[in-house]
């Protein structure tokens, strides 16, 4: 084998361990998540110890201090991934595809109705607890308001892309627009309709799809 041969086997050799550490850490790090929400969701937050979610995981303590900050930063972790979606392509990815390539507004809204649907059951919950936990955490309660305010930022974001394409109805104006978006999205109309009336996720999606349009298009 030759000099360079040798070299580039053991730079194949190398890219493939990084890639192999990459991947491990990444199994371990959702393996982390996975069991600090089970433990959250059926103990109760404060209830919960960073010590038995490292246990669970088969994980130092350290590990998870290192990786997510404390359990704030697991709540985190576990609503960045639920706000991920179902599927190889983030949702906010498949939702920007829609908004900035399909031409009919009420597609448009009816596919975000849609995103509701597979979305709201997996984050909500996490931060309805995390809400009720915040009163006694003053590090949890800014973690909330940080998601409260990312959201609102995404919702201008698609209320601009609607203006910008000439969707909205001529009154409704960008604030207003994002607004009502942030509103339609919020956990305590999940709250209030799904887990307090028993609606099915797909008739709040439809709910959500439809109120949108009439808040927001022409008639």
């Amino acid at each position: 084998m030759t000099m360079e041969q040798k070299t580039d086997a053991v730079n194949t050799r190398r890219r493939y361990d990084s890639a192999g550490r990459r991947e491990r850490a990444q199994q371990t790090r959702d393996l982390i998540a996975t069991t600090a929400e089970e433990f959250f969701l059926s103990r109760g937050y404060a209830a919960t110890t960073v010590a038995a979610i490292a246990a669970q995981a088969r994980v130092s303590v350290e590990t998870i201090y290192k990786g997510f900050g404390g359990k704030p930063g697991l709540v985190r972790a576990i609503v960045e991934r639920a706000l991920a979606g179902p599927g190889p392509v983030p949702a906010e990815q498949r939702s920007d595809e829609i908004r900035d390539t399909e031409p009919n507004p009420r597609q448009i809204l009816t596919a975000w109705g849609d995103f509701v649907t597979d979305i709201a059951p997996r984050v909500v919950p996490i931060l309805l607890l995390a809400r009720d936990a915040a009163a006694g955490d003053p590090d949890l309660a800014a973690l909330l308001d940080q998601i409260s305010a990312a959201r609102h930022e995404r919702m201008t974001r698609n209320a601009r892309g609607l203006l910008q394409a000439g969707h909205l109805r001529p009154s409704i104006t960008l604030v207003q627009a994002a607004d009502i978006l942030w509103a339609y999205s919020s956990p305590e109309l999940y709250e209030l309709l799904v887990l307090g009336r028993r609606w099915p996720a797909e008739r709040y999606g439809e709910f959500v799809a439809q109120a949108m349009i009439a808040a927001l298009l022409p008639s």
